[in-house]
């Protein structure tokens, strides 16, 4: 009698289980749709930069889904937005805080998103907190190694301090290199670092940047041997040197870059002649460099420059015609 009541009793407590299991996933599969509704509803306002709408849905999404990462993620994202770096007031901290927190939370249920991780570290780029910002870079070159653009990212971030600490700004550059010795048939590796010497502020201790960019711009010229635009920068690299140490270099280091100029100046317009800024430079080649190292020949150098002045108004010209027509079929610009 007492087992047949315990196996009644066991009955009961089964199929009670069994409601409750029922009726909990059956909760579990209303939440996840409303969830859902409301995420979706969230990512509209998030496009629509209609942020505090877009956070109000996230929010809503996260109440029937607290483990919807996506959610956290773009939660963290909408208040980022209406972050304003350099504020420092109450409620512009609390929005710093609040991405913060979400976009943490979002790391926490998937460690290894290299969105969020970039994101946190934008996020602390942006309050101005270096060290954890560098964490997050360093953490997404360490996870993928291979990936050039990690290394663009973290050399980019290097350099936006550099002005304030010119230990980053070797921290850039070894960055850079290690993205050439990553890929070294690249030669988009080699126009980064280019570029960066080209960027660095003129002086005393950086006169030699110039060359630094142009040793680059030739080892782009091996594995891209017929690219216009890189001779056009080649010329143009050749001749911002000749005129911005018009007053260090000897008459006959300035003859010789003016040539290097004007021999890559001439070859960018031959492969290309439609590129008008090839045309400029040329003309301001020989009306600031050439009139000047050759003063006994000024009339003819500063002839030749109206006339490269003239071509360069004409294409230009074209080109802006060409811009406007192109803004009117993408629909820009109409009242």
């Amino acid at each position: 009698m007492s087992r047949k009541r315990i196996n009644i009793g066991l009955l009961i407590f089964l199929a009670l289980a069994v409601i409750f299991f029922s009726t909990s996933c059956e909760k579990l599969k209303i939440n996840k749709l409303k969830a859902n509704h409301h995420f979706s509803k969230a990512n509209n306002y998030y496009t629509e930069n209609s942020y505090r709408l877009a956070i109000e849905e996230y929010e809503l999404a996260l109440n029937y889904n607290p483990n919807l990462v996506e959610a956290y993620r773009f939660l963290g994202e909408s208040y980022k937005e209406q972050y304003r770096p350099g504020v420092e007031d109450e409620d512009n901290m609390e929005r710093a805080e609040k991405a913060l927190e979400a976009l943490n939370k979002a790391l926490e249920i998937d460690p290894t998103n290299k969105e969020i991780i970039h994101s946190l570290g934008d996020m602390y780029d942006r309050m101005r907190n270096f060290n954890e910002a560098e964490k997050m870079f360093m953490k997404i070159v360490e996870m993928e190694p291979t990936n050039m653009d990690n290394y663009y990212v973290l050399a980019g971030f290097y350099n936006r301090y550099a002005s304030e600490r010119k230990e980053l700004g070797r921290k850039a550059e070894e960055m850079y290199l290690r993205r050439i010795e990553t890929d070294p048939e690249s030669p988009q590796g080699y126009a980064y670092l280019a570029s960066f010497y080209d960027n660095i502020p003129l002086t005393k201790s950086s006169y030699d940047k110039f060359d630094k960019a142009n040793n680059l711009h030739q080892m782009r010229l091996e594995l891209d041997p017929d690219n216009a635009l890189l001779f056009y920068t080649i010329g143009v690299n050749r001749f911002q040197k000749a005129l911005q140490l018009q007053n260090v270099l000897s008459r006959a280091e300035r003859i010789k870059l003016s040539d290097e100029s004007e021999k890559a100046l001439m070859k960018a317009n031959e492969l290309d002649p439609s590129y008008s800024w090839t045309y400029a430079y040329i003309n301001m080649l020989y009306r600031n460099i050439h009139s000047d190292l050759y003063p006994d020949r000024y009339d003819r150098y500063i002839a030749e420059a109206d006339r490269w002045q003239a071509r360069f108004n004409e294409i230009r010209k074209k080109d802006l015609e060409r811009e406007r027509l192109e803004r009117e079929l993408r629909g820009e610009g109409k009242k």
